[in-house]
């Protein structure tokens, strides 16, 4: 039963993901907006939250391997895997750029707090959070520079 929730663990923000990703594909609109310098080519974003979304699952994994407790940590990430997928939905499927920009910061916020608390019981867990935080950092300037330069 462990090895089962260990999975899903690691496996659950793929999973989601992949779900938004394909419930939003018709409203995508990244090729055709104006957007800042650096901004990848389209086909970068799957393949980085792909790789993201299963470090996060990892982190998880690694933080409840020895205390399966549903506990504030949990809720936290939670919460903070909720505020992930529902920015694209703001983003691409409603076309709300400037919420969107407020949206990823408070996404900034919640995984730089989940890095410290995670941190205080798996040390491991938060450093596998570190390239999540990295991308954050980079989307909100990606976020923010749609929005300046597309009204």
């Amino acid at each position: 039963m462990e090895k089962i929730k260990t999975i899903i663990r690691i496996f659950l923000p793929v999973l989601l993901g992949g779900i938004v990703g394909f419930l939003i594909r018709g409203r995508i609109d990244y090729e055709v907006i104006n957007k800042p310098p650096l901004a990848p080519e389209g086909f970068i974003f799957p393949l980085v939250w792909t790789f993201l979304y299963l470090l996060m699952g990892i982190s998880y994994a690694q933080l409840k391997k020895d205390n399966d407790e549903f506990d504030s940590n949990s809720k936290l990430y939670y919460f903070g895997l909720f505020v992930n997928l529902l920015w694209p939905v703001f983003f691409f499927y409603f076309h709300w750029r400037l919420f969107s920009c407020f949206w990823i910061f408070l996404l900034l916020i919640v995984v730089v707090i989940q890095f410290f608390q995670f941190k205080k019981e798996n040390a491991l867990s938060a450093y596998l959070l570190i390239p999540y935080l990295l991308w954050i950092i980079f989307a909100s300037y990606l976020t923010l520079g749609v929005y300046l330069l597309n009204g």
